[in-house]
């Protein structure tokens, strides 16, 4: 028997699903399609100038840029061993905490929760969930707002650079946020109860879980450490010597942890950091989890669990901006222009995007060219995390008819809040 899904809808980018399996129920063959094509990106930046990079990458994908930019400029920043100052720092994680809000709320509301209710018009969604959409919308948009104002423009940002920025942001712009961030943190709160309410499917399997650590908060900008199941590792000795590229599938480089796959993005944050959240978005947790009656490890066994992690971290993110605006505006905001010296080196990154660790390296010549570059997206790593569950979920939709069983793959795949522009890039 075959079954196949030409087409997930409410993913970024294109992708499919097919299987085969045995009367008996016994999966001969799997596979979760990227159906876009190679762009080549890395091969674009060959032979251009460093500063080109950060702008280039950016166009990777249009729901998440701001990693992409600011792992560029950190790898190349770690390649010239150029420190950025305090003011680039809070800036760079206030760009990347509100980009990680922007895209977390998409997926939640707009694409994931669907599924849950059996809704594939997106104004009957809006019909449906008023209120909730009102919120979701208000929490997107000052995302979007907090991304315009420091990166100089809501989508493809371009005041990032090596260094520093190009422009710093008005303080009056950041004051007027802040004094929004009260009421986005109001919505945060009724979201979580809305995907507190929701009848997740009951799913069991262990996987590894990989992020950004540092045992001290909730990382996910300039760590050094990453952490995968118990085991911790500079992330250079992750890059390098621990994950494992296949690349005879393009146009995917899928990676593998000692010929195991793992999982990323918020549920896996929260595995490794989750001691560190917010003294809200804890209680939040902890509150699902006692009402669910479930604990932790069952929790962290069922992917679907994912969505509502997301959902967390929101909550945690929103705080997270209040707090680093409040420092900010503390600070004699002005226009910095490090001195950069060029010399053969290379340099790695890690960060994390909104789906999880996302790797950037570069290798550079005398004359601040790119010799060399690497770049392994969240998406890219987890997609075997994916095919394991979805050999878990098969065996036991096997006798549902046709639609449900695609309505079920359709569903766990989206969980997964895949970003095939970022996979295939």
């Amino acid at each position: 028997m075959k079954i196949v899904v030409p087409h997930i809808h409410k993913i970024e980018g294109e992708a499919g699903f097919w299987a085969k399996v045995t009367r008996t129920g016994k999966i001969e063959e799997l596979k979760f399609q990227t159906l876009l094509g190679l762009r080549q990106i890395e091969g674009i930046l060959i032979g251009r100038r460093y500063f080109e990079v950060p702008i280039v990458v950016s166009r990777i994908c249009g729901i998440c840029p701001v990693p992409h930019i600011l792992g560029a400029c950190t790898a190349i920043e770690n390649a010239l061993n150029i420190k950025v100052s305090q003011q680039t720092l809070l800036l760079r994680k206030l760009l990347l905490a509100a980009n990680i809000i922007h895209s977390h709320t998409l997926h939640l509301f707009f694409l994931s929760l669907p599924d849950f209710f059996d809704i594939e018009n997106d104004l009957e969604l809006l019909k449906k969930f008023k209120k909730e959409s009102k919120a979701a919308l208000r929490v997107r948009d000052l995302a979007l707002e907090m991304a315009k104002v420091v990166g100089g423009r809501a989508v493809h940002p371009i005041t990032p650079i090596v260094g520093g920025f190009t422009k710093v942001p008005e303080k009056e712009k950041l004051k007027g946020i802040l004094e929004k961030i009260p009421q986005a943190i109001e919505d945060a709160n009724f979201l979580i109860e809305t995907f507190k309410k929701i009848e997740y499917p009951e799913f069991e399997r262990e996987t590894l879980f990989a992020s950004v650590f540092s045992g001290k908060d909730y990382p996910f900008y300039l760590e050094k450490i990453v952490k995968i199941g118990n085991e911790k590792f500079t992330f250079s000795d992750f890059y390098s010597v621990q994950i494992e590229e296949d690349l005879k599938a393009p146009p995917v480089k899928r990676v593998k942890f000692r010929g195991k796959a793992y999982m990323l993005g918020a549920i896996a944050r929260i595995k490794n950091n989750g001691e560190f959240l917010t003294k809200n978005s804890k209680e939040k947790l902890e509150e699902f989890l006692k009402e669910r009656k479930i604990n932790k490890e069952e929790y962290f066994k069922n992917i679907f669990h994912n969505l509502f992690s997301q959902s967390i971290e929101v909550l945690h993110f929103l705080e997270v901006c209040k707090e680093l605006l409040k420092e900010i505006l503390k600070m004699p905001l002005r226009k910095e222009k490090p001195e950069i010296k060029f010399y053969p080196s290379s340099g790695l990154s890690a960060l994390e995007a909104p789906r999880g660790t996302l790797f950037h390296y570069y290798e550079i010549d005398k004359d601040g060219r790119i010799l060399n570059c690497n770049i392994i997206t969240p998406t890219a790593q987890f997609l075997h995390n994916i095919e394991e569950d979805l050999k878990t979920l098969l065996p036991k939709i096997l006798k549902l008819k046709k639609e449900e069983q695609i309505r079920k793959i359709r569903s766990l795949i989206r969980i997964y809040d895949p970003c095939i522009s970022c996979a295939t890039h």
